[in-house]
């Protein structure tokens, strides 16, 4: 099978991830669930000869793996979507792990992004961060929000990827799409840039070290509105994660440059519904007067008690998301459990 016939039948089966990986069957995962296709498995002069033809269908050189190095790119089949793939080495056989992007950008009322989020790019400025795990869905809620000020705002938006997954088409808004590696060295470069560049908005796709959350720190600072992301599963742990980054000495400064810059932040997992499919749960953020004190003064343990409070105002805790999916009978009382944030808690709202 070409590489080409793997991804029509992967888009068939409306496939998230396709794995070429020597030793196993080809194979690719619905909806959260992994299946192999036949019992044929892979060796590695197959997993070879798909991936050159990943690269044949790019347009890419092999210089990264000829260098030794992983790879991690984007690229796109007329008629079929845009990918991301990852090429990798492991036990001396070429791997891969292909994520399938269809054309178009998502529908947030088809996806269950919820108004609260949307309504973030309120914000005329500030930092808002999307977190959770690794395939959670951070990129499509991005791309949804980025969107949203795309149709409705006069300004100047750009993102910086790694790869690009979505495209967008200039609407009201101008859209600049740069790609780490190809079109810029990294995310500090690409931040120093881009203050150089009339920016309205920046999209950075993720802060991942000292430098990059050290330099959109600075960035926000000039009056531009940040989005990026992070991995990490609540608000408190996010601002925590954000502040630790930093020496001990720089601690105190950055809490209040947070909590002056921060408008808010939206944690996210997948969860399992009654069918088997996959529902986006929110924890949501609004930075209010209350927070800002918090972040502050290092009171995170209090956020979770002002986001329960602060239902009119669109926010609400993870587990607060899940118990209400339990009411509504969208979920199981186990899955609540395993993916709630206070198992003990969950488990007296739930009751017998």
């Amino acid at each position: 099978m070409e590489i080409q016939e793997v991804l029509q039948q992967a888009i068939g089966q409306e496939a998230s991830d396709i794995f070429l990986i020597a030793g196993l069957p080809i194979t690719v995962k619905c909806k959260g669930h992994q299946s192999r296709w036949g019992q044929e498995r892979l060796m590695p002069e197959d997993t070879q000869r798909l991936i050159q033809g990943i690269y044949a269908l790019s347009g890419r050189e092999e210089t990264h793996l000829t260098e030794g190095k992983d790879d991690d790119f984007s690229f796109a089949v007329s008629g079929l979507g845009r990918f991301r793939v990852n090429i990798f080495r492991q036990r001396g056989s070429l791997a891969a792990v292909i994520r399938l992007i269809r054309f178009g950008l998502p529908d947030p009322k088809e996806l269950g992004i919820p108004e609260e989020v949307l309504s973030l790019t309120e914000n005329q400025k500030g930092l808002i961060l999307v977190t959770g795990a690794v395939g959670t869905g951070k990129s499509t809620t991005l791309a949804c929000m980025i969107q949203r000020i795309n149709e409705s705002r006069d300004c100047h938006i750009i993102t910086m990827e790694d790869p690009i997954e979505y495209i967008y088409r200039h609407e009201k808004a101008i859209v600049t799409q740069r790609e780490i590696s190809i079109d810029v060295q990294g995310y500090p470069a690409a931040l120093r840039s881009a203050l150089r560049e009339s920016p309205d908005v920046i999209l950075l796709g993720e802060m991942r070290d000292y430098d990059t959350i050290s330099a959109a720190i600075t960035a926000t600072e000039t009056g531009v509105l940040m989005f990026s992301t992070l991995h990490t599963g609540s608000a408190a742990n996010t601002i925590s994660r954000i502040v630790d980054v930093f020496p001990a000495n720089q601690q105190n400064q950055v809490k209040i440059q947070l909590s002056q810059l921060l408008k808010g932040v939206v944690c996210q997992q997948l969860v399992p519904d009654k069918e088997g499919k996959l529902l986006p749960v929110f924890e949501i953020m609004k930075t209010n007067n209350a927070i800002q004190n918090m972040i502050r003064e290092d009171k995170l343990h209090q956020l979770d008690s002002v986001m329960q409070a602060g239902a009119a105002e669109g926010m609400c805790t993870m587990d607060g998301s899940l118990l209400k999916l339990y009411r509504e009978g969208r979920i199981t009382r186990e899955t609540a459990l395993v993916y709630c944030a206070h198992y003990d808690v969950m488990e007296k709202r739930l009751g017998v």
